[in-house]
């Protein structure tokens, strides 16, 4: 039979990352091609008691219905931890949404007709990419340095193209690892504030920092009120959890009410509950301090054996943080064509390709390094190493 779909699925690919991990059923395989948080960070037995107890002491509650802005509990704590980083939110500024991806979903939705334009960061997270296509958007790519976002040629680009928003996730971002400093920060909110463009601020890795100084919001420089920022328990607490929140103008935050409603109805009560334990507990920041100690020496031995096995000329760059380490090759060099004979050699990654809006890139690469562990780390590079360097023959 011949179905006939929306043309919002026209152009829009499966994700690449789903696609890899159906090769990926050997367990033999090295993979770095994940975006995962490593099982050993999660805190089980912590959420398997509050899971206990909270269904046994408000059941009533937890397994019922609630508001789609929210639980007032988890609504309260988040408000706190943007406070912690000098932010200032209201409490109508907020929403509680089914992980941080979703907020990119419903901004989309609620600002972008098909033919809008969105300014993307070049590479970018393959996921934005797959929903801003569904909603039939034009993206342009703006060009990055190694640090992040270069603000005179992305004003060119604002002033060329009139975006409905920016897209950016500032720090340690995916899949480059780089951020964003202050100065350049700042000049991303004035920009926004001059030209009547949202902003939106995805943040889900900058917890994981573990060297360097932290670095402000944007949204602390959003005196016109153009920033909406987003953030997530995936990386620090467990992406089953299925929990992030928002923090946008109140306006915004109605819309993505109304929409949120259609989705899912709410964000699930019994696992709001289980991070507002985990938060009030005190376990939260200790938590992050773990992790970042765990994280840090993976990062270490990835780069280290980068720097020792690829090709000479490859170009890394090597974050303060986050969960990625991002590689261009030398020219003449196929990332995307060699992959599968990277997975014939027991090792996987994702080719750089796929972060871009636009294609190309082949001889770039990601890496992640929170899954495996240092002698996976060493030996998986080597055989990466190996392949890139006689180009698998």
């Amino acid at each position: 039979m011949e179905y006939l779909f929306a043309e919002r699925f026209d152009g829009v690919e499966g994700s690449a990352i789903r696609a890899i991990f159906s090769l990926l059923g050997d367990p033999e395989i090295i993979s770095f091609a994940g975006g995962n948080p490593s099982p050993k960070t999660f805190p089980a037995d912590k959420l398997a008691g509050y899971a206990e107890k909270l269904i046994r002491e408000q059941g009533d509650s937890v397994l019922q219905y609630g508001g789609t802005l929210g639980t007032a509990d988890l609504l309260g704590q988040v408000q706190k931890l943007f406070e912690a980083e000098g932010l200032s939110p209201k409490k109508e500024e907020l929403i509680i949404l089914s992980g941080s991806s979703q907020g990119i979903d419903l901004l989309t939705k609620t600002l972008i007709n098909p033919g809008d334009r969105i300014i993307v960061e070049s590479p970018t997270f393959l996921g934005a990419i797959q929903t801003f296509k569904m909603y039939q958007a034009d993206l342009i790519e703006a060009e990055m340095d190694e640090h992040g976002l270069i603000m005179e040629k992305l004003e060119k680009q604002i002033v060329q193209y009139q975006p409905k928003f920016i897209y950016t996730i500032p720090t340690f971002q995916n899949p480059t690892g780089r951020t964003l400093p202050a100065e350049r920060r700042k000049q991303l909110a004035a920009l926004a504030e001059k030209y009547g463009v949202i902003v939106l601020e995805d943040d889900p890795y900058a917890a994981l920092r573990y060297a360097g100084e932290q670095q402000p919001s944007i949204k602390s420089f959003d005196r016109a009120n153009q920033v909406v920022k987003l953030m997530s328990f995936s990386k620090t607490i467990s992406p089953g959890l299925r929990v992030g929140a928002a923090y946008a103008p109140a306006e915004i935050i109605a819309k993505f009410n109304l929409g949120k409603q259609g989705q899912d109805v709410h964000t699930s009560n019994l696992t709001q509950q289980m991070v507002c334990e985990y938060i009030r507990e005190g376990a939260y920041f200790d938590g992050i301090a773990a992790n970042c100690a765990y994280y840090a020496g993976k990062l270490d031995a990835m780069y280290a054996a980068a720097e020792k096995y690829f090709p000479q000329g490859t170009k890394l760059v090597k974050p303060e943080g986050g969960m990625f380490l991002w590689a261009e090759l030398p020219e003449g060099i196929n990332a995307t064509a060699l992959f599968e004979e990277a997975v014939g050699r027991k090792v996987a990654y994702v080719p750089g390709t796929h972060f871009y809006a636009q294609g190309g890139h082949d001889n770039t690469l990601r890496l992640n390094y929170t899954m495996a562990d240092e002698a996976e780390i060493e030996k998986g590079m080597q055989l990466l190493g190996e392949l890139f360097t006689d180009g698998g023959n």
